[in-house]
């Protein structure tokens, strides 16, 4: 049997720099088997059901308007709020996760979501709600970049796109899920047990909190060599256990520059949060994933949240049949999601996010110039740009751990959060400005000229990770 146990002083470095680096050279020897794939499931599971209470605002919204008889104003405050909420929550849980460990932020985002739906369930007016779904995006708004990260940390860098991505789907299929169940349920039951059925999942921080083990990349970075040490071994067991067979030894890590450094040159270097993202090679890096981010979800949610309500007031069509038109668009983003998670390693970070965004572009313009007089045509347009910027979107989750260290990778892929909800925020702002003067085909025009700034930010700037080590993209 080749794990090493914690007492091994052959993979106890002197240093933290060199055993963050070991714990990579040892996560890379691990087959992808059962282990990955369960705990996959459960960070999944908290993730499906965020993008659940995401994206339910959007469908309870027609509902919302006429019972609270909203004006437009009341209507945005309602969908952005819970975004503005979100963004504040993405900046400060991956600044949080970096100094407490991943899995108690993710843990404490699931439970705190769930109990804030139960208490939206209480309200009774317009401003009640905008308060509580400003909390409730703080958790929701903090765990996807976080498990981002967490997912990242795990898996090695052989064909890691197919395998980070593929848990991902549970973004886009929470989504969709709220689509179709909304669609269903919505006008039988009303929005009230929609959320209150959105509370259950709340008991999935259980199975975090005792199935889920801390990141030993993070444990090391942060000096608990024991912890990292014991972790790892256990892993490994798992592995072994599950496979039938002894491990290989893990292979020698490339040198880095700051392995040789000495670490208290590391740690000053190491521990700036935003300046250290902002400065050095990283400085490039996160400007281009915050435009991306920004661009790819404002394109995103300045067309799903909208969606339902203007098949309702522009095309006349009754709740069910705009929740279905709707939901149709969820569906061909979800087939756009699938079909960049088994291409991205074959066809790369960079010319996957510029070529996505490119078409998505494309076809907003043709619907925007052509096609927008009809519900069929905006049907037909937005699910096929959905295919395309919702595929380039949820690459954004794989890209973005990649271009970071240990030290920061959850404040580095939060801040992309943060951009996104920035994009979230006001795509639906702009969308509402310009749709309120009757100009919905300026709508699509403008959101295509946004996507089209998404795609050549990646095309002339994104750095290609694809195939290395995350030590070895981001000492």
């Amino acid at each position: 049997m080749t794990t090493d146990t914690p007492h091994a002083t052959a993979d106890r470095p002197a240093d933290t720099a060199a055993l963050t680096t070991a714990i990579g050279a040892r996560f890379e020897r691990l087959p992808l088997c059962r282990w990955h794939v369960t705990v996959r499931l459960i960070i999944g599971a908290v993730t499906f059901f965020e993008a659940f209470d995401q994206l339910l605002i959007a469908y309870a919204l027609p509902e919302l308007r006429a019972e609270w008889q909203l004006t437009t104003g009341q209507t945005t405050s309602l969908i952005t709020v819970g975004s503005l909420g979100m963004l504040v929550g993405a900046l400060l849980s991956g600044r949080l996760a970096d100094r407490v460990g991943r899995v108690k932020v993710i843990a404490a985002c699931i439970a705190l979501s769930s109990v804030f739906n139960l208490l939206l369930t209480l309200c009774t007016s317009p401003g009640p709600f905008m308060a509580l779904r400003f909390v409730q995006g703080l958790a929701i708004g903090g765990e996807v970049p976080v498990a981002a990260t967490f997912i990242a940390e795990i898996t090695r860098a052989h064909r890691r796109g197919r395998f980070v991505l593929l848990y991902e789907l549970v973004f886009p299929a929470g989504l969709t899920a709220c689509a179709l169940l909304a669609w269903w349920l919505m006008p039988l039951l009303g929005w009230r047990w929609m959320f209150g059925l959105a509370a259950v999942p709340g008991l999935l921080c259980l199975l975090v909190a005792r199935y889920v083990p801390e990141s030993p990349r993070w444990l090391a970075d942060h000096g608990r060599h024991e912890a990292a040490l014991a972790t790892m071994a256990s892993i490994e067991a798992k592995v072994e256990k599950i496979t039938g067979e002894p491990l290989p030894r893990p292979a020698s890590a490339p040198s880095a520059p700051h392995q040789n450094a000495p670490q208290t040159a590391r740690r000053t270097a190491g521990r700036g949060g935003l300046r250290e993202l902002l400065s050095g090679r990283y400085r490039r890096r996160t400007l281009v994933v915050s435009v991306l981010w920004f661009t790819g979800y404002f394109v995103n949610y300045g067309i799903s949240t909208w969606l339902p309500t203007i098949y309702g007031a522009r095309f006349h069509l009754d709740l069910s049949d705009a929740l279905l038109y709707s939901t149709v668009t969820s569906c061909a983003g979800f087939v756009g999601c699938l079909a960049v998670a088994l291409t991205v390693d074959r066809v790369g970070r960079r010319h996957t996010l510029a070529w996505s965004l490119g078409a998505a572009a494309l076809c907003l313009l043709l619907l925007g110039l052509f096609a927008g007089g009809s519900a069929g045509g905006v049907l037909i347009w937005t699910s096929l740009a959905a295919v395309f910027f919702f595929g380039a979107n949820i690459c954004l989750y794989l890209y973005t751990p990649e271009l970071f260290p240990t030290r920061v990778r959850a404040l580095g892929t939060s801040v992309g959060g943060a951009m996104n909800r920035l994009g979230v925020i006001l795509g639906p702002i702009v969308v509402g400005a310009v749709y309120a003067d009757g100009a919905l085909g300026t709508v699509f025009v403008t959101l295509a000229a946004v996507a089209l700034v998404g795609s050549l930010t990646a095309g002339v700037a994104a750095e290609e990770t694809s195939g290395r080590q995350l030590e070895d993209v981001a000492p």
